[in-house]
């Protein structure tokens, strides 16, 4: 995703913040487009948001609000370690210019693409079927690993890059630093409170 698509999650809200597609004026809380051949994010307006859908065959596709905890999700560490991701947080969708199941993890560099074994991912959604309910490019599984209570989510695809762009400005020296573990830890707090449980 480009530098600019991660600073409009991340910054402060302008006074004078603008749908990007008709220029009318958005407030705060507002949609976004997500365009998936450059993986980037669009603000709009509502009128300029019912043009699209999540399915629709179009260039921009409508990110969805909602957001589920997957309450008994089943991920072995196993498995886990065999979808050969890095780190312990993580977000996976299917990308249709790609055509299959990506995954990146966020980074001080910005969002990073693991290389993903496809029968892996194909025995974590034979365990956990809602997977098969991912709406292509704007929903993804979102996993935080990073402390003892592991955390599975269905997330919008602009709060996985809202994450990754949180990361990507407030990482400091090899660690992290307090402030972008607080951060992180903020941002999954608001994530659990936005959604509904699913089983």
């Amino acid at each position: 995703m480009s530098l600019a698509g991660l600073k409009r999650l991340t910054r402060e809200r302008d006074l004078d913040e603008h749908c990007e597609l008709c220029q009318a004026a958005i407030p705060e809380v507002h949609r976004h487009l997500f365009d998936p051949s450059r993986r980037d994010l669009l603000c709009a307006c509502d009128s300029c948001g019912l043009l699209f859908s999540a399915k629709a065959d179009t260039k921009y596709r409508l990110v969805p609000r909602e957001i589920a905890d997957l309450d008994q999700f089943r991920m072995s560490d196993e498995l886990w370690n065999e979808l050969m991701v890095p780190v312990n947080m993580a977000f996976f969708h299917y990308s249709t210019p790609m055509g299959k199941i990506v995954a990146y993890y966020p980074s001080p560099a910005g969002p990073t693409e693991s290389l993903l074994p496809l029968d892996s991912w194909a025995q974590l959604v034979q365990d956990n079927p809602v997977l098969a309910t991912l709406e292509p490019d704007v929903q993804a599984l979102l996993v935080n690993r990073t402390g003892s209570d592991y955390r599975y989510y269905i997330a919008p695809i602009d709060e996985c890059y809202k994450l990754v762009g949180l990361i990507r400005s407030q990482w400091r020296g090899l660690s992290g630093g307090t402030e972008v573990w607080r951060a992180i830890t903020t941002f999954f707090e608001s994530l659990k409170a936005r959604s509904s449980v699913r089983a």
